[in-house]
C-alpha cells in the first residue's frame, strides 16, 4: 500500500509516501499471509507535523528513503528519525540528511516490493528514482510530474541536459506498461503513466 501523507497539506512541502504491506483487520501493514512488509517513508516532506499521520497507519517505521535532499523533501527528517528511531537512505551520504547510501542500480525493500534505485541527476545531483519492475511502480521524485511536467533546472546543481538524459533513462527502464508513478509534487499518475514520462522528455527538450 502507498499513501501520500502530505495530501491536502496547505504548506510548502513535497509529497511524503508511506509504503507498507496491504492492510488487514488485525494489523494495518500485513498481507493475507501475515507479512507486514517493510514500512518505509519515501521523503518526509516539510513544514507540517507528519508524525500523527504516520501513526494513524503504522505503529513503527523501518526506514526513510530520500529521492533527494532539497529542503521540502527532508524538512521533517529529524522529527521522523527521532520519533521512530530509524535511519535514512539516499544517494549521497555527504548530505546531512543521508545516513546510508543507496548506490545507482542498488535495491531497497519497501512494502512487499524490491525497488531499483536509478541515479537521475539534473534537478539535483543526488536525485534518485525508485522502480519496482514486478509491481510496475515508480517513485519519480522531482524528475517527472503529471502531464509532462519536469523538475526545475534553474536551482543550484540544476542541469537541463542531465535532466533530459535522466528522463530518457527512466523511460527506457520502465517500459510502456508500468502502472503507477508517484511524484514529488502534485497527484500520482495511475492512468497510462508512461505517456506522462514521454511527454516530460519532449517538454524538457523544448523549453
Amino acid at each position: 500500500m502507498i499513501h501520500n501523507l502530505a495530501a491536502g497539506v496547505q504548506a510548502f512541502t513535497s509529497n511524503a509516501f508511506l509504503v507498507s504491506g496491504p492492510p488487514r483487520a488485525d494489523s494495518p501493514a500485513a498481507n493475507d499471509d501475515g507479512e507486514t512488509g517493510r514500512r518505509v517513508l519515501v521523503d518526509t516532506g516539510s513544514n507540517f507535523d507528519i508524525l500523527p499521520l504516520i501513526r494513524e497507519r503504522v505503529d513503527d517505521l523501518d526506514a526513510v528513503v530520500l529521492t533527494h535532499t532539497h529542503h521540502d523533501h527532508v524538512g521533517n527528517v529529524e522529527a521522523v528519525c527521532d520519533a521512530f528511531g530509524v535511519e535514512t537512505w539516499g544517494f549521497d551520504t555527504e548530505q546531512p540528511s543521508v545516513d546510508n547510501e543507496i548506490p545507482d542500480e542498488g535495491t531497497v525493500e519497501m512494502g512487499l516490493g524490491t525497488y531499483e534505485a536509478l541515479h537521475t541527476p539534473g534537478h539535483k545531483d543526488d536525485h534518485l528514482c525508485l522502480y519496482d519492475g514486478d509491481a510496475g511502480v515508480l517513485f519519480a521524485g522531482d524528475l517527472i510530474f503529471q502531464n509532462g511536467g519536469f523538475g526545475r533546472t534553474d536551482l543550484e546543481e540544476g542541469d537541463r541536459q542531465a535532466l533530459i538524459r535522466s528522463i530518457d533513462r527512466v523511460r527506457e527502464r520502465v517500459g510502456d506498461d508500468f502502472r503507477e508513478m508517484h511524484v514529488g509534487h502534485g497527484p500520482s499518475v495511475l492512468d497510462a503513466p508512461f505517456d506522462h514520462v514521454e511527454l516530460a522528455g519532449r517538454a524538457a527538450r523544448m523549453r
